[in-house]
């Protein structure tokens, strides 16, 4: 009896306390619709004899509250209706959409007092809109009940998932990708004071541990290896297949979906997130049934895509969609003022960051940051067992800015900011959920190789090969150092390739295929990633060896290996398998490598990735590394980047995984966390840790029609219709 008079004394406060709040926020739109009206000629609240001012209010009050109950009642049909529209331009139609529900409000008041101009209806409805989201996030604070309920419909959601049915004690795993900060960045901005939760985390006992990533320091390398279990045959970012005749860049759609079938065939497994997963803004699905912003899944069409759900989910709450644009100004009013505070110092390295980079830097740091945090809450509040997201701001940033700086501390701030969001909403997710952050790799500074030598790798290999190249060449440089290498950050290409998905634009892999192919068979093909360069002939059908090479351009070799730009050369040999060449006539074996010799420089475990990708059947003819200096800790990019990536030297090879207390360690004690294979048994293990010893494993199919690792009496349906 006294359990049943408490329950419905707690309804009639909850029930008052949320009266109370719409009351409040009411109010408070009333108030602005006052105001807007008072600065605002085009928008009338007054019949045209003029009213007094109880009559405005009056009016204002009617307006407010019809405003508010199509917003609520009306605006979630127009959002699914609109579904097919492309996703950006939903994001667009948003203010518009909701100009047009202002409108309405208006029309219906009665004797025509109301009145405003459709350009001024969205300027009104966008600030009604905020308004009343600021007020009633601060309203909800307070209430933990109040503040869930809006967070779950934030996220599009009204409750977790019905078809959850395992215990409530059992935590969901949260992986958080923080793409391009490598472990040296992270230990500064904790050190620093840029990431204060990050800092609170290593105090309460996290465990931060730096892992070393293959010779491919790439984001395609890395997460195909951490989130599909095997990256074998993946050199670099990009290369040419000879077999296929193809050029593969990660983030291609194409080159992605083919990469991840490759992967789960030879693993005969779907993937870390096989189980009850979601897979936010990856270059990969890692198995997962729920999808946002993955570009293996992007190029396929048909009902099992929803690689742009994300920005559906996004952009149905109006508020969101005038917080973001307001925040998309902003940045790309940031990189106007930063890029040219740098032209202005005269600041060394330096690269060029005008044209469309601003939209696109915007682009990867404000819209696919709110989206994929916006998904990540989502995922959290409807109890998903595991979800990976990629949150790639300071790899598209330190790209051009360089890897340390105050552009840079800026994005560190607001990662933290995003990682403080996610872990306040797991506290009101039906489910405890171990957060954990990683990274893919790092960045190494450094100028462009252009920049330092005033040529290109491509103008380089075209001497040695005694072929023609560009008249600058032989000229001082001037201006801003350009590539012609492959060019362009893994980045800011994702970002691209996304924002033409995201339009319904097709990216033409085809067109840029055969740009960047040479004009003539003969003559090679080069490609940069970061501080990697890969040569391939394409009128030789298998692996060149060194013979071959010698007699076809008898100085190349040499070019290359003595250029002080260069740190080593990996090339086949008839005589010797394979061979390391080096300046001052050095000549390793492949065999004989050891972390001595010509890889000295490069660290602990550089032989060991030298041969492991030596043994890749698409290898290019040639691989070339860029000098590292261990004293400045740079390298010189055969890209357009002074903060670069792809190769060995420096920070680039050194990322991190900081996990929580309750988990195992990573590695046991003096032990080394070595490659993005490696990394994936961890997280699998730690999967198993979260499922409990009472949930046994057996052989299970995947979603992706493979083998995979799932529990015994796990519900079959995971919630496959959302």
């Amino acid at each position: 009896m006294g359990d049943g008079r408490w329950g419905g004394a707690d309804r009639w406060r909850s029930a008052g306390s949320a009266l109370g709040r719409v009351t409040v926020v009411w109010a408070v739109s009333t108030l602005t619709m006052l105001i807007l009206a008072g600065l605002l000629p085009d928008f009338e609240l007054q019949s045209p004899g003029g009213d007094s001012f109880t009559r405005t209010a009056l009016t204002a009050a009617a307006a407010a509250g019809a405003f508010g109950l199509l917003g609520a009642l009306v605006w979630p049909v127009i959002v699914r209706a609109l579904l097919l529209v492309p996703a950006l331009v939903l994001g667009l139609l948003v203010f518009f959409l909701n100009g047009s529900l202002l409108l309405v409000a208006l029309w219906l008041i009665p004797d025509g007092r109301g009145a405003a101009n459709p350009e001024t209806a969205v300027v009104v409805a966008a600030v009604m809109s905020a308004v009343a989201s600021a007020t009633s996030t601060a309203l909800a604070v307070r209430d933990d009940d109040a503040y869930r309920r809006r967070l779950y419909r934030l996220t599009g959601r009204t409750r977790p998932r019905a078809s959850d049915d395992a215990p409530e004690q059992v935590p969901g795993t949260v992986f958080l990708q923080l793409d391009g900060v490598g472990h040296h960045v992270l230990r500064g901005a904790v050190a620093d004071g840029l990431m204060p939760t990050v800092a609170s985390w290593i105090d309460a006992g996290h465990r931060l541990t730096p892992w070393r990533t293959d010779w491919s320091s790439q984001t395609g390398a890395s997460q195909l290896g951490i989130l599909h279990g095997s990256n074998e045959d993946v050199p670099a970012f990009r290369w040419y297949e000879k077999d296929t005749g193809r050029l593969m860049v990660s983030n291609r759609p194409a080159s992605a979906v083919e990469l991840q079938r490759r992967a789960v065939r030879r693993t005969g497994d779907g993937g870390l997130l096989t189980v009850d997963g979601a897979s936010r803004g990856n270059l990969f699905s890692g198995g997962a049934d729920q999808l946002a912003l993955v570009l293996s899944m992007a190029a396929r069409r048909g009902p099992r895509n929803r690689s742009r759900a994300g920005y559906f989910a996004y952009f149905s709450d109006p508020a969101n969609a005038v917080r973001t644009a307001g925040s998309l100004v902003a940045e790309c009013g940031r990189e106007v003022f930063q890029s040219t505070r740098a032209l202005l110092r005269r600041e060394s390295p330096r690269v060029s960051r005008g044209g469309t980079y601003p939209f696109v830097r915007a682009f990867a740091t404000v819209v696919e940051r709110d989206v994929v945090v916006s998904a990540v809450m989502g995922d959290m509040l409807g109890g998903r067992t595991a979800v990976y997201a990629d949150l790639v701001a300071y790899d598209e940033v330190a790209h051009h800015s360089g890897p340390h700086g105050r552009d840079t501390d800026q994005v560190l701030r607001r990662l933290d900011r995003s990682i403080a969001l996610i872990a306040t909403v797991a506290e009101h997710a039906p489910r405890p959920y171990r957060i954990v952050l990683l990274s893919d790799h790092g960045q190494s500074p450094g100028e462009t190789f252009e920049g330092a030598y005033g040529l290109t790798l491509k103008d380089l290999v075209r001497a040695g090969c005694g072929l023609p190249v560009p008249r600058r060449v032989r000229r001082a440089r001037r201006g801003y150092p350009r590539t012609e290498s492959g060019g362009g950050s893994e980045a800011r290409d994702a970002a691209r390739d996304a924002l033409r998905l995201a339009l319904h634009r097709p990216v033409d892999e085809s067109g840029e295929t055969a740009r960047e192919l040479p004009s003539r068979p003969s003559e090679p093909l080069v490609l940069a990633s970061g501080n990697l360069g890969l040569i391939s002939f394409p009128d030789v059908p298998h692996r060149m060896t060194r013979e071959e090479i010698d007699r076809r351009h008898p100085a190349l070799l040499r070019t290359l290996a003595h250029h002080p730009g260069v740190g080593f050369v990996l090339v086949a040999s008839a005589e010797h398998g394979s061979v390391v060449l080096a300046r001052d006539g050095v000549e390793v074996p492949v065999a004989d490598l050891d972390d001595g010799g010509p890889l000295a420089v490069f660290g602990r475990g550089a032989a060991r990735a030298v041969r492991r990708t030596d043994g890749f059947p698409h290898v290019a003819d040639i691989m070339v590394n860029s000098m590292y200096d261990p004293a400045t800790g740079t390298v010189h990019a055969f890209e357009e980047q002074i903060g670069s990536h792809g190769g060995l030297g420096g920070e680039q090879s050194y990322p991190f995984l900081l996990s929580p207390p309750e988990l195992s360690p990573p590695v046991g004690a003096g032990e080394e966390l070595v490659g993005a294979e490696q990394v994936h048994r961890v997280l699998r293990r730690w999967l198993r840790e979260c499922s409990g010893p009472q949930v046994p494993l057996e052989i299970s199919p995947s979603t992706d029609g493979s083998e995979s690792l799932l529990p015994v009496d796990w519900p079959v349906t995971q919630d496959k219709k959302r």
